[in-house]
């Protein structure tokens, strides 16, 4: 795991307690586990009570601003006004918006439209029209700590299909959920996603995936929703990440802009869903961190 510690050293994790009261039963257990061959986290994935108290604070902006979009969202306003309303609550709320500048990214928030499936960027020329899907990704920076979550929104009078598309994207969330316990894999978590989103005809994007998050906006592990049961990273208390899985209406097939080198789109056109959650493990389960 790290470097060695004596039993009645402080615990790495800063609780005040010795390591034998506190997490020496437990870098034991992950030990076994990853001596049997597969993937454990290391403590720098773990967040400290001190970390997650931060990072609650951050995703308290975050939950309120997309709560602000909600409330605002409508046929007719383009993508950069939702970018403007993004940014303007964020800062009114002593926060800071995580993708602006992010690897160049040029907005305050991904805003993406029917068959963008990711990343899209808001611009003044694209405007919400009567049955468009969209999903609004906002991130947020509180005292360095990290929040990131995603809601779909339905303008207007949207088509049968696409409603049921949003609604099985959230379902996917729900039946992923159920699979976040200590002690198991992320593998449990992917498999149950991407079997649900099959059973119902829809397709799992398999380049992009789900992040740790908290300290940084993009941390280990990457999140696979196309992945086996029993597989990927051991997920234990303390740990963070997204389930955010994008749920393609066709095709699996995608794309980047070539322009803004961004924006990712469906091969075949057709739309695409994803909400996403910041997810915490817990001693007995998972608490939504994010949404």
């Amino acid at each position: 795991m790290s470097v060695k510690i004596g039993r009645n050293d402080p615990c790495w994790c800063k609780s005040g307690k010795k390591y034998k009261a506190c997490h020496q039963a437990f870098d034991e257990k992950i030990a076994r586990i990853r001596d049997a061959g597969h993937i454990v986290p290391d403590h720098e994935l773990i967040k400290n009570a001190e970390q997650i108290a931060g990072i609650k604070e951050s995703a308290k902006i975050n939950i309120a601003v997309l709560d602000y979009v909600a409330e605002n969202i409508k046929a007719g306003m383009s993508t950069e006004e939702i970018n403007t309303l993004v940014h303007e609550k964020t800062l009114s709320m002593g926060g800071y918006p995580a993708p602006l500048n992010y690897q160049g990214f040029p907005k305050s928030v991904c805003v993406s439209v029917n068959d963008q499936v990711c990343h899209g960027i808001p611009s003044e020329d694209e405007i919400l029209q009567d049955g468009d899907i969209v999903n609004v990704d906002v991130s947020t920076i509180l005292n360095g700590y990290f929040s990131d979550s995603s809601r779909m929104f339905c303008i207007g009078d949207v088509s049968p299909e696409k409603k049921k598309l949003v609604e099985v994207a959230r379902e996917c969330l729900d039946v992923g959920l159920k699979e976040v316990k200590p002690w198991g894999f992320l593998g449990d978590m992917g498999q149950a996603i991407h079997d649900y989103a099959y059973s119902h005809g829809y397709t799992v994007v398999r380049e992009i995936g789900g992040h740790g998050v908290g300290l940084e906006f993009h941390e280990d592990p990457w999140v696979s929703y196309n992945s086996r049961k029993g597989t990927e990273m051991l997920m234990v208390p303390g740990m963070m990440f997204t389930i955010e899985p994008m749920i393609n209406m066709g095709r699996v097939e995608i794309y980047v802009d070539d322009e803004n080198d961004w924006t990712v789109y469906t091969e075949d056109g057709k739309p695409s869903a994803q909400w996403e959650v910041q997810v915490l493990v817990t001693e007995d389960g998972y608490e939504i961190i994010s949404y």
